[in-house]
């Protein structure tokens, strides 16, 4: 079934379409006419030729000579039974090679009309060669640039079209996540204030400040979301430092069947322009698919290295992979192959790679039953 938007390109489409088709119509119709005309012109225009030879020495040629300076439009060759050139009218000749041109040029308009027929006398018979005018050839271009206006307008509606879509999807996305952060704050704050609570009466409780960690992790979700919309701030800092905390969180809190390996090809002084909050969070993201896509059985190797530009992190997988035509489609808003969720982390940490740091984040390579790897490419700072 077709979506309303959908439908409605489709009809902007067809309408444009129909537009363009009647236009061609209508301009062939016009230029068939035209020519039709310039033909009865050059006629005539030959009859006059033919008076002319045919006048006498005393005729009055003067009607018969506006007639043949009337035309100023059509290029025209007159030529004997032998092809040679007699004259020409409207035809710029150049002033080398003169004779090669008009070999070129009868050659041409011989090709181009049915040649009219001029009988000097009973012996003589002379041929008139003609092109179309100026304003014929630039009707046959017509329509073709009209097509091309339609087109570039309906791309420049498309595209319009796309724009006003995705920053509606944005809005929806930024406003869901805002939301998100404030109904977590309340309840946030209550915890807090009941784990101090427990820590007074229950000093010696191990337990009490895991779920004071617990509540940490909470409002540190709680300003992730706050921040989706406006602009992070960023901070110079070792990338180490920055993958460490989302690591060491994921380390504590998944299944002991599942490894997490660090291989750092970087000096220790490698460093980018961050916001910890959010970039722990994409890498806590795909750790989380990972998982997903090992069912909880398997090792994740994240591998530091580098080129000209950036530094590059690698996060592979040794899970059931994808085919090649869902390397872009996963990181569509609501896209998902889970059973629950919304679709939204990738599309996420896409927006927070690549608007907020000014990175790239792409699927480097999958392969089914083999694994997946993911790649963050972060510029340099120093």
């Amino acid at each position: 079934m077709l979506t309303k938007p959908f439908h409605l390109r489709l009809t902007f489409i067809a309408i444009a379409s129909a537009i363009a088709l009647v236009s061609l119509f209508f301009t062939n119709r016009l230029i068939n006419q035209l020519a039709n005309e310039e033909r009865q012109k050059i006629e005539i225009w030959a009859d006059a030729t033919r008076l002319v030879a045919h006048a006498e020495g005393d005729a009055d040629l003067t009607l018969i000579m506006h007639v043949l300076e009337g035309n100023t439009t059509i290029p025209v060759v007159m030529v004997d039974s032998h092809d040679q050139f007699i004259a020409s009218r409207n035809i710029h000749e150049p002033k080398t090679n003169l004779a090669a041109f008009r070999i070129a040029t009868i050659a041409r308009l011989k090709d181009k009309h049915v040649p009219i027929e001029v009988d000097i006398d009973a012996h003589t018979k002379q041929f008139i060669y003609y092109d179309d005018s100026c304003l014929i050839k630039e009707l046959n271009y017509f329509p073709y640039i009209q097509l091309g206006v339609i087109a570039l307008f309906i791309l420049i509606s498309f595209l319009a079209f796309s724009g006003t879509k995705k920053a509606e999807q944005n809005q929806v996305w930024v406003g869901l996540s805002r939301e998100t952060a404030h109904q977590l704050g309340t309840p946030i704050s209550s915890l807090l204030a009941w784990i101090e609570l427990l820590k007074t009466r229950y000093p010696d409780d191990m337990l009490i400040p895991e779920m004071g960690n617990d509540i940490s992790r909470l409002k540190t979700i709680a300003e992730r979301f706050s921040k989706i919309g406006s602009k992070p701030d960023l901070i110079n800092i070792p990338l180490m430092d920055a993958l460490d905390g989302a690591i060491i969180y994921m380390r504590n809190r998944i299944s002991s069947k599942v490894t997490i390996e660090v291989k750092q090809e970087l000096p220790d002084t490698a460093e980018a322009a961050i916001n910890v909050p959010l970039f722990s969070w994409v890498i806590e993201n795909l750790c989380k698919n990972a998982i997903d896509a090992m069912n909880g059985s398997g090792k994740i190797n994240i591998t530091l290295t580098q080129n000209n530009r950036y530094y590059l992190i690698d996060v592979q997988d040794t899970g059931k992979g994808m085919p090649k035509r869902l390397f872009k489609t996963i990181f569509n808003p609501g896209f998902t192959t889970k059973k629950r969720g919304w679709g939204l982390g990738l599309s996420l940490a896409k927006r927070i790679i690549e608007e907020y740091h000014q990175g790239k984040i792409y699927v480097k390579q999958s392969e089914i039953n083999q694994g997946t790897t993911f790649r963050i490419a972060l510029r340099k700072t120093n």
